[in-house]
């Protein structure tokens, strides 16, 4: 991720899901907030609900991979948080990644020329 820094303390995700525009999706919650800035700031969340440390890792990953490869299509200068839901541990990878660009893109997070 080369123009992203990760989300880590617990003030900002709290700011992010008070504050931040929102969109709800059956496989995850993306907050989002513009910075100002040249970069963009990521964290993802997923509960101890939704299974154990594997299953959440997975999870985890996925979201990750599908950041770090369509990062160019997202705008600089937002905070953005991912909260995975239940339906995302047996979803597909295509479904997972058409999903957060549907979020994206709902969110105005793409770049104009992918906004259209």
């Amino acid at each position: 991720m080369e123009f992203t820094q990760m989300l880590t303390q617990n003030h900002e995700f709290r700011r992010l899901y008070s504050k931040g525009a929102s969109v709800v999706t059956p496989f995850m919650v993306v907050y989002c907030r513009r910075r100002g800035t040249s970069e963009n700031r990521l964290g993802i969340t997923v509960s101890a609900k939704i299974g154990n440390a594997v299953v959440r890792n997975k999870i985890r990953r996925r979201l990750k991979e599908i950041y770090r490869l369509g990062e160019m299509r997202l705008a600089p200068g937002f905070d953005i948080v991912v909260v995975a839901r239940f339906a995302a541990v047996g979803a597909p990878y295509k479904k997972l990644e058409a999903t957060f660009f549907y979020a994206a893109k709902k969110l105005s997070m793409l770049r104009r020329e992918e906004a259209l």
